[in-house]
């Protein structure tokens, strides 16, 4: 009994209160794999399904994990309105209950719960945690040459047109610090997708927040479908060459005191 209740009041060692956050949208042959694998590895986090009222009855089956387990919760949501808006949700629900860190993961299992140890441990020295692929000693597995090509051609490009010194600016599963979080303006935030990994990404960099990365073992779904489609790699595409045309814009108008920071 006092082990439990240190457990809820301390959380994880080092970092504090952790909510994981898990957008669902018709994921129910994925949920309850993916919050038992979490529970597994990590006792001391909470896990929130955000499900965007999926017709498949993935929000029903959120309901029975929350029902059987505390550190279990769920936030149904009217509709599907996309990952940015579901993890913005994530974000408000975590910080109007005092959370020190939120997490970001898939539903899916490409995010693998195995590698969130050395995330949060990653965690206690910084305010942004990002699992990378494309850093040494991370794993991809099962994508085909295409899917691996645009990874890394985009991550390029944002990483050029942005100034920042981040491998995997599209990358999904992360550790935000809840003083991270105050730090950004989560209010401006328009994008979803790969784009709302990179607007994060940027808004915690010009903020001056501590970015670190941590290899991960990545490896594609295999249940349910892929959200990924054209339309949401040409989003990311157009705002990352609008937000670069504008950070540089800036730069050139700024005063030599107040450049935005090019590594």
């Amino acid at each position: 009994m006092g082990v439990a209740a240190d457990r809820r009041t301390v959380g994880h060692r080092g970092v504090g209160r952790v909510l994981v956050v898990i957008p669902t949208y018709n994921e129910a042959d994925n949920v309850g794999r993916i919050v038992a694998r979490v529970r597994a590895v990590a006792p001391a986090v909470d896990v929130l399904v955000a499900d965007d009222n999926s017709p498949d009855g993935t929000g029903a089956i959120a309901d029975t994990l929350a029902g059987n387990d505390p550190r279990v919760h769920v936030l149904h949501r009217e509709g599907k309105e996309g990952l940015g808006a579901a993890y913005l949700a994530g974000f408000a629900w975590a910080r109007t209950r005092g959370y020190d860190a939120v997490v970001e993961m898939d539903a899916d299992g490409s995010h693998a719960p195995e590698d969130l140890p050395a995330l949060l441990h990653a965690a206690r020295d910084a305010d942004v945690v990002i699992g990378s692929r494309w850093t040494r000693g991370a794993r991809v597995l099962n994508w085909p040459w295409r899917r691996l090509l645009l990874s890394r051609v985009g991550n390029l490009y944002a990483r050029l047109a942005l100034g920042m010194p981040v491998s995997d600016a599209t990358g999904g599963y992360r550790v935000y610090r809840s003083s991270a979080l105050d730090a950004i303006d989560l209010g401006s935030v328009r994008s979803q997708g790969y784009a709302f990994q990179v607007e994060l990404s940027r808004l915690a960099h010009r903020a001056g927040v501590r970015i670190v990365e941590v290899p991960i073992t990545f490896a594609e779904r295999e249940h349910g479908d892929s959200k990924m489609s054209p339309l949401i790699v040409a989003e990311a595409l157009w705002r990352v060459t609008r937000w670069g045309v504008r950070d540089r814009l800036a730069t050139a108008s700024a005063r030599p005191d107040a450049l935005a920071r090019w590594p």
